[in-house]
C-alpha cells in the first residue's frame, strides 16, 4: 500500500541520514520516462561492455526502476564523500609503485555503506512505514541517473556522477520506498565545454562526451577483463594495477571537494603506495591477507599478479626483471603470460632468449606460447 507523507518526512530522512554519516541526501520520483534505459541499450548494443554479459543479461530490469520492484514510488538518494587527502595523479610518476584506485585503497565501501543504508531503511520503516529496499551498486538499478534526477550532481562527459560539493568523488547509495515523497529539483550545473577527463585518458575510452568504451578503460581491463590485457593497452597502463582515477582527479569540480575521510572509509597507507615487487611475490594466502575487506581480494591473486606484471614491464627498471623471472613458472597461465610480457621490456634479447630456452620447453598454454613469440624490446 502506498503511503503520503508530509514534507516533514523528507526532512526527518534527511536528518537521519546525515546522522548516519550520508554526506548527501535527496529524494526523486520515479514516475516519469527513463530516458538512461536508452543510453543502456545503445551501449550493450554497441558492445561497449566487453565481457560483462551480466549488463546484457539485465539490461530489461535497468530500463526502469519499477522493471524491478512495480511497487516502487519514490527513490532516497544517498552520497558518501571519498575525497582523497592527496593527489591521486601523483604516484604515476613512481613506476616502481602500484598505482591502486582511491576507492579501493579502504574497507570496501559496499558493505561500509550498505551496513549504513539497512540502519535508515529500519528506521524509515518503524518511523514512516511503508515498503522498501536498499541497494549499493549491486543490483540492476542506474543509480547515477537517479542521483541526477534527485539532484546530487549530474553526469559529467566522463560519465561518472559530478557534485558541486564532492566533486567526482562520491560514494552512491539508493533506497526505493513505496512511500510517496517530495521530489528535489534537478542540479543545472555542467561540465561546460571543460573535456579535461576526455583528455586526460590514457586509452582514449571515451568515444564521445558522455559515453564510455568499457572495452578501453583501465578499470575494465584491470578489474573485469579476466584474460591477459590486449597489447595495445598493456604500456598504456603505466603502473596502474586496480582501476583508474584519471578522469576523475582532473575533473575541475573536485577544487570544492572536502579532502579527508571518515575512519572507515579511510585509505590504508599499504595501499596508497605499494612496491611493486612486494606485490608481485603475493601468494594467495598473502594477497587475501593485504586484501582482507577490501574489494581488490574479489578479483582474485592471479589477476592481480597479472596487473602487477604489466606495470613492472612499464617501470624501465632492469632491477625487477626478477620478480618476472620468478613468475615465469606460476601456477597460473595469465600470470606467465604477464611474466614473459614484463621481461621481453625489460631484458635485452640475449637474456630473453635465454629465458625462453629455458622455461618455454615445457609450456602448453597458447596464450602464454604467443608471449614467447613477441618480443617488444627494452
Amino acid at each position: 500500500m502506498t503511503i503520503s507523507t508530509s514534507d516533514t518526512a523528507e526532512a526527518l530522512i534527511r536528518a537521519e541520514a546525515l546522522a548516519l554519516g550520508f554526506d548527501l541526501c535527496r529524494f526523486t520520483d520515479i514516475d516519469e520516462a527513463w530516458p538512461a534505459a536508452g543510453r543502456l541499450f545503445e551501449f550493450v548494443d554497441a558492445g561497449r561492455h566487453g565481457e560483462m554479459g551480466w549488463m546484457a543479461e539485465t539490461a530489461e530490469r535497468r530500463k526502469h526502476p519499477r522493471a524491478m520492484w512495480d511497487g516502487a514510488r519514490s527513490a532516497v538518494m544517498l552520497g558518501v564523500n571519498y575525497g582523497p587527502d592527496r593527489d591521486p595523479l601523483e604516484i604515476l610518476a613512481q613506476p616502481a609503485k602500484g598505482a591502486i584506485s582511491v576507492y579501493a585503497q579502504g574497507d570496501d565501501y559496499h558493505e561500509v555503506i550498505k551496513a549504513r543504508l539497512k540502519t535508515l531503511a529500519r528506521w524509515m520503516v518503524g518511523k514512516l512505514g511503508g515498503e522498501l529496499k536498499v541497494f549499493v551498486d549491486t543490483a540492476p538499478l542506474l543509480e547515477k541517473p537517479l542521483a541526477e534526477r534527485a539532484g546530487l550532481g549530474w553526469q559529467g562527459k566522463h560519465t561518472n556522477l559530478v557534485s558541486r560539493e564532492f566533486g567526482s568523488w562520491l560514494f552512491l547509495g539508493s533506497i526505493l520506498t513505496t512511500l510517496e515523497l517530495e521530489p528535489d529539483a534537478q542540479d543545472a550545473g555542467g561540465c561546460g565545454t571543460c573535456q579535461a577527463c576526455l583528455d586526460i585518458c590514457p586509452t582514449k575510452a571515451f568515444p564521445a562526451p558522455y559515453q564510455l568504451d568499457a572495452r578501453r578503460c583501465i578499470s575494465y581491463l584491470t578489474i573485469e577483463l579476466k584474460g591477459p590485457i590486449p597489447r595495445e593497452f598493456r604500456s598504456l597502463l603505466g603502473n596502474r594495477i586496480y582501476g583508474c582515477d584519471d578522469c576523475l582527479a582532473v575533473c575541475p569540480w573536485n577544487k570544492f571537494a572536502q579532502s579527508g575521510r571518515e575512519q572507515k572509509l579511510a585509505a590504508r597507507e599499504a595501499l596508497t603506495a605499494p612496491s611493486l615487487s612486494d606485490l608481485a611475490r603475493l601468494d594467495d594466502p598473502a594477497f587475501r591477507t593485504l586484501f582482507s575487506k577490501s574489494p581488490v581480494k574479489r578479483i582474485g591473486r592471479d589477476h592481480f599478479v597479472r596487473n602487477v606484471l604489466y606495470a613492472i614491464g612499464n617501470s624501465g627498471d632492469p632491477d625487477l626483471a626478477p620478480e618476472g623471472t620468478r613468475l615465469l613458472g606460476d601456477t597460473s597461465p595469465v600470470v606467465r603470460g604477464a611474466a614473459v610480457w614484463a621481461l621481453s621490456r625489460l631484458l635485452d634479447a640475449d637474456a630473453f632468449e635465454t629465458s625462453r630456452m629455458t622455461f618455454c620447453r615445457g609450456e602448453t598454454d597458447p596464450d602464454v606460447l604467443g608471449e614467447w613469440s613477441t618480443r617488444e624490446g627494452p
